[in-house]
């Protein structure tokens, strides 16, 4: 049978319909289209694409699972390997991992394996009312440190290994950026919660509203009878660039402003705490934060949205299916142009106030690509007397963000690199005996698979720390 040369299209809403819902803009594969999908992969003796999973997923087993219309059988499978499925199936860019490892992309569009997860997650959950067992306790107890991808992993992992795992969160809600950072129309609200109760099956236990660093230190929880500690806090300090008027209202961290959407619900068709009611808005940058909170923003009744980046269309690190989306619902990219300074008037109310006035435009600079720099990019170099100035009232800078340094503080003896990090050894252990660390807050802002693979790295690690212990 004749291979289909390309993946077949995921459904989506239409474009100029979602970019005012916060509806989940893919709307999945059928099962007709799921086995028609699972059926392009030739089984490859070496299994290639297993290799760029950060969580070794057994990939090929499960995808000849669908073939078979053995639903349930590919879930387990994946379940084997990944905590969080259904988040994993939509947030991860699996054509830069696994699918970029796919034989059958070497001639053709590679297997659609990220549409295929997704798909055996979804159905798992609308059709299986079945939980996982809890594992027979070891009588050996962690405390995780965060509730993202990171720390949920290696819960997961240690859970079904008998440990008495407790999660501790600092906002109300578990999930970290599963739930404050990512819009509801890409990864919906009660996925994760989905996800998250999964683990509590397993007997995960979590405390939200603890603050490690202020409620409680590393030390007590020691004190506490936690025999090990996982740090997986994330990176949630935003990075500013240090230009004039960072400090008038109207400017956003990405964080703040995908947090307030978020966890304050503005995302409803009614919210009781709206942030935004039209006007014109620049996002500064061009990964994946920024492609979402421009798109949260037009949904959020901004009239105009701009995307200002100073490299061209080939250097933007965003997902190019989040790019197409973003341009597909009309957001404006203006390419090879750099803020230096946000323009804004005083408070009316307060003509002395010179630090909280209001943002009324975003004087930018054009560029143009010069030699590579260290990583290989081409360098943006300014185009002398370019300057214009861009007419918008809200101006959310998306460039990054570095682990919180309040981490610093919850034990003497742990030792963070220049720029915050904490310093782990290979298998995640830091400078202290007994605590590790994954995800964000070692590499700095990084995918969701990569801080998973690091909780799973962690929790074998712990497994292997207490049973010598």
């Amino acid at each position: 049978m004749a291979i289909n040369p390309k993946k077949h299209e995921m459904p989506n809403q239409e474009p100029l319909v979602r970019a005012r819902n916060f509806d989940e803009v893919a709307l999945g594969y059928s099962e007709e289209i799921a086995i028609a999908e699972a059926e392009r992969c030739i089984t490859c003796k070496n299994q290639p694409c297993v290799s760029g999973c950060p969580v070794n997923i057994d990939i090929p087993n499960f995808i000849s699972k669908i073939k078979d219309g053995k639903f349930q059988d590919a879930y387990n499978v994946i379940s084997l390997s990944s905590s969080l499925p259904a988040v994993c199936g939509r947030v991860c860019p699996q054509e830069t991992q696994c699918e970029s490892k796919c034989t059958l992309g070497i001639k053709f569009e590679p297997v659609g394996i990220g549409r295929l997860e997704r798909f055996v997650a979804d159905w798992h959950n609308q059709n299986s009312k079945e939980l996982p067992q809890k594992a027979e306790s070891n009588g050996h107890k962690v405390a995780i440190v965060g509730s993202g991808p990171s720390g949920l992993t290696c819960a997961g992992d240690l859970a079904k290994s008998g440990y008495d795992v407790t999660v501790f969160e600092a906002l109300h809600l578990a999930g970290g950026v599963l739930v404050y950072g990512i819009p509801e129309f890409r990864l919906p609200k009660p996925i994760v919660a989905k996800e998250v109760d999964t683990l509590k099956s397993l007997g995960v236990k979590i405390e939200t509203n603890v603050v490690i660093g202020k409620t409680l230190t590393i030390d007590e929880l020691f004190d506490m009878g936690f025999e090990s500690v996982f740090i997986g806090s994330g990176a949630g300090l935003p990075n500013f660039m240090g230009i004039p008027g960072e400090s008038l209202k109207g400017v956003y961290s990405a964080n703040e402003f995908l947090t307030r959407s978020n966890l304050m619900k503005s995302y409803l068709q009614t919210p009781e705490t709206p942030i935004m009611k039209g006007g014109k808005v620049a996002v500064v940058g061009g990964g994946n934060v920024a492609m979402d909170a421009a798109r949260t923003a037009l949904r959020l009744g901004a009239d105009k949205v701009y995307i200002v980046y100073r490299r061209s269309m080939d250097e933007l690190p965003a997902r190019k299916e989040e790019v197409e989306h973003a341009i597909e619902e009309g957001i404006d990219f203006k390419l090879l142009n750099n803020p230096v300074e946000i323009l804004g008037y005083n408070n009316p109310d307060n003509p002395r106030d010179e630090k909280n006035g209001f943002v009324t435009g975003m004087k930018c600079i054009k560029m143009e690509l010069g030699e590579p720099d260290e990583r290989g990019r081409r360098r943006p170099v300014e185009i002398p007397n370019s300057e214009f100035t861009l007419d918008v009232d809200t101006v959310i800078i998306s460039i990054g963000t570095s682990p919180n340094p309040l981490i610093k503080n919850t034990t003497d003896n742990l030792e963070v690199n220049r720029w915050g990090g904490i310093v782990v050894t290979e298998d995640g252990l830091t400078s202290r005996e007994g605590v590790y660390a994954g995800g964000d807050a070692v590499t700095g802002a990084a995918t969701v698979i990569s801080a998973m693979g690091a909780g799973k790295t962690a929790a074998k690690a712990i497994d292997e720390y207490l049973k010598n212990k």
